[in-house]
């Protein structure tokens, strides 16, 4: 299969089913810095549900849905980007993103990200780009600011994580401002 570079150290690539064993052993290492914000790490917590997991993110993006990728680091998966939702008749699409303590801070999000937002607009020709993040997670909050996002408004205690009710800030992009910002 494909990877694209990050950094010359680290990689984007597809994840896929056959990579479940992978998978799980990244979300055992990163399970609760991961799982603090979202729900992931609670999703995957034997191989059966990494392959189960895997599996449907395949379906989906079969189906011209939802598409699921990881970031390795010196041959280590240590995280992944996705589009979340992905509805190419209506022109919005949700990327999303996650990361282990040992891979943060090297800006590696903001450039996998930053490639599936051009992608988006630029090969599927989507016209919203969205990243919902809970409020208090800064980093992420930081990451769509970096990524040229504007915060459109706050969910407020819509979604049950852990027990707990949490906001939601929903941050976007659209195909004209990205295009604005790219020629500035």
């Amino acid at each position: 299969m494909f990877a694209i570079d990050l950094a010359d150290d680290a990689q984007l690539f597809p994840l896929e089913v056959w990579h479940a064993e992978e998978f799980l052993a990244h979300m055992d290492r990163g399970r609760e810095f991961i799982g603090r914000f979202i729900g992931l790490p609670d999703r995957v917590t034997d191989l059966a549900s990494a392959r189960h997991l895997l599996g449907s993110k395949a379906e989906e993006a079969a189906r011209d849905g939802a598409r699921l990728y990881g970031i390795r680091v010196d041959g280590t998966l240590v995280g992944g980007v996705l589009f979340r939702t992905f509805d190419a008749d209506a022109g919005n699409c949700e990327v999303g993103c996650w990361l282990e303590p040992a891979a943060a801070g090297r800006g590696l999000v903001t450039k996998a990200c930053r490639i599936l937002i051009d992608w988006a607009f630029d090969v599927r020709g989507m016209h919203r780009v969205e990243w919902h993040v809970a409020a208090g997670n800064e980093k992420s909050i930081a990451a769509a600011e970096r990524l040229g996002l504007t915060r459109d408004g706050v969910m407020r205690q819509n979604h049950l994580h852990r027990g707990v009710r949490q906001d939601t800030e929903v941050w976007a992009v659209l195909a004209h401002e990205r295009a604005a910002a790219r020629t500035a």
